[in-house]
């Protein structure tokens, strides 16, 4: 957490955290000592009491006598006198999300299940107060950077990193994991994952199906899927289908009747001609000057599509931007969005993930070139990421990492309808070998629903009998996306 985020008192103790939280060595059998703390993003004003402690693992599990690092965990103890004996892990995304920023988001989902249960928050590696693998900056697509300064750029990142990035990747995550359950004094667990937090989630069922009890997947991540190859496809289905929501909608459509035309017209205009804008920032009200791209107007909208609520303002955007040529809102969101991507993500340490698991398997033909330079997101992230894997040194994966995962564990898969980076195809192809779950796809909902309609009590009610039989989902059908805005005086009614 950044210094000086909280007040006297509270930055002490944190300042003092290292000194007298008891250090749990691997293998140790002593309790762990925790002291009171509290969680939540560094950035943010809201945060949560928890009880925090650490534990002593190696950087290099090859070489237990060399460098160790620190793994920070944060408990929420379960609100009944007895809790039951098998805590919810929740797992961050990203890569590069830390549990203890990320959950506060989430936090009113897991409120039931908290009830009879402790919730367990562990910074996985490289992230948050766990070692994290921060870089000092990341190529920009606006400025098409060559392969020589992504290559100095990349440099600059490896020297600042407080660690071997070869470490870094998700099978060592997981190992960390079940170090931590075992400290902690836990015989099996319950897991909760979202987004690339569904991969760790995963691996672990594998690896120690022994220690699992129950699995919720929020945006599912199949074993042997590649995270970013279909990002600009998968972006692409997920607008539309925004789209197709907005046509079917009577006030979405008589506002904006030509959405895709404006879109096209607009990615024309801007690719040909980039915009000054002066506004305000979104976050600090300072007056600003900057240059739209198009890269910014692609980015802002993948990202607000990842949310029925943000996905709602994105035919007015466009509307405004390509009809009225007012192109401070979209700014201004783009601005929003990469500030918020850029703080909450440990760079080096997503690089250590995607370089190792993802990239060295991608599709590189032509064929797969031309489908994503068509759409609007474009090749451009996808070949920008594949040349600065180029550079990074790559971890090293266990030989069946690549395979799906085997299970007859309860397993809850959770999807949204236009999710644009984790699509519902994703869950069931997982589902096709876990023969014990069930998969909920949540209507006109994005990426990220454990906390929407009636999913907190489904959820609850799945990991207390740890079954997915009898498991009454009809109330699935009743959650709703966020009416459109058809002004900025906000939604149809």
């Amino acid at each position: 957490m950044k210094s000086g985020q909280f007040c006297c008192s509270n930055r002490l103790v944190l300042q003092l955290i290292p000194l007298i939280t008891l250090v749990i060595s691997v293998g140790a059998h002593a309790a762990p000592i925790y002291i009171p703390c509290q969680i939540g993003a560094p950035d943010s004003p809201q945060h949560m009491q928890a009880k925090c402690t650490s534990l002593t693992v190696p950087e290099d599990r090859a070489d237990p006598n060399g460098k160790k690092i620190q793994l920070h965990i944060a408990v929420l103890r379960a609100r009944a006198g007895k809790p039951a004996p098998d805590p919810l892990f929740f797992i961050a995304g990203g890569p590069g999300q830390a549990a203890t920023q990320a959950y506060l988001e989430e936090a009113p989902a897991f409120e039931r299940i908290r009830q009879n249960r402790d919730i367990v928050l562990v910074d996985q590696r490289g992230t948050g107060q766990s070692n994290p693998l921060n870089c000092p900056s990341t190529p920009d697509s606006n400025n098409n950077p060559s392969p020589d300064e992504i290559a100095r750029q990349v440099q600059v990142c490896l020297k600042q990193l407080p660690g071997d990035p070869r470490f870094y990747t998700t099978s060592e995550a997981v190992k960390d994991l079940n170090a931590v359950r075992q400290a902690l004094g836990y015989n099996s667990i319950d897991l909760y994952g979202i987004s690339y937090g569904t991969r760790v989630a995963l691996e672990y069922l594998r690896e120690f199906p022994q220690h699992t009890r129950s699995v919720v997947l929020d945006g599912v991540v199949p074993a042997d899927w590649d995270v970013g190859a279909d990002v600009s496809l998968d972006a692409q289905q997920a607008l539309e289908g925004i789209f197709a929501r907005c046509a079917q909608d009577a006030a979405c459509h008589k506002a904006f009747p030509d959405l895709s035309v404006n879109l096209r017209r607009l990615q024309q205009t801007l690719e040909q001609h980039p915009q000054t804008v002066k506004l305000r920032d979104p976050l600090t009200g300072a007056p600003l000057t900057r240059t739209l791209h198009w890269s910014d107007v692609a980015g802002a909208v993948r990202f607000m599509s990842y949310a029925s609520e943000t996905a709602a303002l994105v035919p007015l955007l466009v509307q405004q931007a390509a009809v009225q040529h007012d192109y401070v809102p979209l700014m201004a969101n783009a601005l929003f969005f990469t500030n918020q991507i850029n703080g909450g993500i440990a760079m080096g340490m997503n690089a250590a993930v995607l370089c190792t698991e993802d990239v060295p398997f991608y599709k590189n033909d032509a064929a797969t070139r031309k489908e994503m330079a068509e759409t609007y997101v474009g090749a451009t992230p996808v070949t920008q990421l594949v040349e600065v894997c180029t550079y990074w040194p790559r971890g090293v994966m266990p030989e069946d990492f690549k395979q799906p995962v085997v299970s007859d564990k309860p397993v809850l898969l959770l999807s949204g309808e236009d999710d644009p980076i984790t699509p519902p195809s994703n869950a069931a192809h997982a589902a096709r070998t876990l023969g014990n779950s069930l998969s909920i796809v949540v209507p006109g909902q994005g990426h990220g629903n454990a906390f929407r309609g009636c999913l907190p009590k489904l959820m609850a009610e799945f990991v207390q009998r740890a079954a997915v039989n009898g498991l009454d989902i009809a109330c699935v059908k009743d959650i709703r996306p966020f009416p459109f805005f058809v002004s900025f005086t906000g939604p149809t009614p």
